[in-house]
């Protein structure tokens, strides 16, 4: 029977499967231990700041272990899957059938004996030289094998010290307070280093009044308490973690509010014969089978207002103190998801014929509502729409998508009283708020692209001479 060697299995580390990502949430595993995988094949499903995205495999053989279960937040470039390939003399193995003999390779691992050990973020299974020394028993801690082999140098030389176990976000926690992790006695399993170990050593402990000298001596403590949790009534509130695209949301929202000085105008207008266009577009044979709706029209009317005022299409570029004017329009919609907020955008909007925009506009929507919009999708935005009506409120005062310069609020469209040509008449009515970054806007300018947007809407034929 084939056994299982180092050779023949291969790690699948986590990609970044967007710009500058660091991280990614494990949602769900297509495979299992045992199953057989094929190249391009999707085995999982992940999480990250702006998207979920399946994973595929790039080659075959037979899956050999997860690193790690479903929900969990994992590191870019740790591995994940472990997945035994053809060696050079033949055929994948179908499964580990028999303990790797115990001799020469160096790296491989010790037998496992039960289940799978912990693989942490930045350890998987050794694939140079090096091996870690055998561990004699869960009372030996990293701290004092590390100084053991530093005793048990020669002749002035200094063995390597081993580096203590901790995750990553656990490493950073002990940065910030200060803690050392090699002074640490892990608690966790394995020897490894837990945030309440790095908590419990960085708080102070209150000094206690000498014990009698009858009393009897304290047992060695063998792992460092855990920090207090605080707790609080599970049936009044419910605590939810924040991470992935809600994480990021809420960062980036942080980032533009007290970074760009944002300015917000309000503008109420008559959409009457907006809602009336709607309806004729319906009914038009080339539009047949797209969505139509008032969204399409704002946002065709948003396209002809910057075309109009060019300017307003521009970022900051802080580090050169520039203002960077583009002369395309990536139109953002933001849209709600059952994972948070995200803004994908139309790439060229501005080159789009309106059946083509409102099949892009389409295919857009329903992508967010499915959850497949890709990290690309979400890149590169220079503008952006975002439709408050749609939950029945008037406006608001919307925050800039990071690196854009303004963004479009669309109230509820409502039947209100409204005076059109000297007689009072229920007319549909909506209020627009543009927000935009006083650094590169001025009044004059924000208020202009306001006014054609609002003109357009209220007069839709000017698509037609102002496009």
């Amino acid at each position: 029977m084939t056994t299982m060697t180092e050779a023949s299995v291969r790690e699948f580390k986590m990609p970044d499967v967007g710009e500058g990502l660091t991280e990614a949430e494990i949602l769900k595993w297509y495979v299992q231990p045992g199953d057989t995988v094929t190249d391009g094949q999707v085995v999982c499903e992940v999480e990250t700041a702006k998207a979920a995205v399946e994973l595929p495999i790039p080659y075959d053989g037979v899956v050999h272990e997860l690193h790690f279960p479903e929900g969990t937040t994992v590191d870019v470039g740790t591995s994940i899957i472990a997945v035994a390939v053809a060696g050079a003399g033949g055929a994948a193995p179908e499964a580990p059938a028999e303990q790797p003999e115990a001799a020469p390779a160096p790296a491989k691992e010790e037998p496992k004996p039960e289940g799978r050990q912990p693989v942490l973020v930045g350890y998987g299974v050794a694939t140079s030289s090096t091996r870690r020394r055998p561990r004699k028993g869960p009372e030996v801690s990293v701290p004092a094998q590390a100084i053991q082999a530093e005793l048990n140098g020669h002749g002035g030389a200094v063995a390597e010290k081993p580096r203590p176990l901790a995750k990553p976000p656990v490493r950073k926690l002990a940065k910030d307070l200060g803690v050392d992790l090699a002074a640490i006695i892990p608690s966790g399993p394995d020897g490894i280093i837990t945030r309440e170990d790095v908590h419990a050593a960085a708080t102070p402990r209150t000094a206690e009044p000498a014990a009698p000298v009858t009393a009897a001596p304290p047992a060695p403590a063998t792992a460092a308490a855990p920090a207090p949790v605080a707790s609080y009534d599970t049936a009044r509130e419910t605590r939810i973690p924040v991470k992935g695209v809600r994480k990021a949301t809420a960062q980036a929202m942080v980032g533009s509010a007290f970074t760009a000085p944002h300015v917000t105008e309000f503008v109420t207008v008559d959409v009457t014969r907006t809602l009336k266009l709607v309806e004729e577009l319906k009914q038009d044979k080339e539009m047949q089978g797209l969505r139509i709706n008032p969204l399409l029209l704002i946002a065709k009317a948003l396209l002809v207002a910057i075309k109009r005022n060019p300017d307003i299409n521009a970022s900051w570029d802080e580090a050169n103190q520039e203002i960077v004017v583009k002369h395309y329009v990536n139109l953002g919609i933001a849209a709600a998801t059952p994972r948070g907020l995200i803004v994908p955008n139309i790439k060229d909007a501005h080159a789009k014929t309106l059946p083509q925009l409102a099949e892009a506009l389409g295919e857009l929507v329903t992508t967010a509502r499915e959850g497949k919009t890709s990290p690309a999708a979400m890149q590169g935005g220079t503008v952006t729409i975002t439709n408050v009506g749609v939950f029945g409120v008037d406006t608001g005062t919307p925050i800039l998508n990071p690196g854009e310069s303004a963004i479009l609020a669309v109230g509820a469209i409502k039947l209100q009283p409204w005076v059109h040509k000297g007689t009072v008449k229920p007319r549909q009515v909506t209020t627009l708020a543009l927000s935009f970054d006083h650094r590169l806007v001025d009044g004059e300018l924000g208020s202009k692209v306001l006014a054609d947007v609002a003109a357009i809407l209220e007069q839709p034929k000017r698509l037609i001479t102002w496009a």
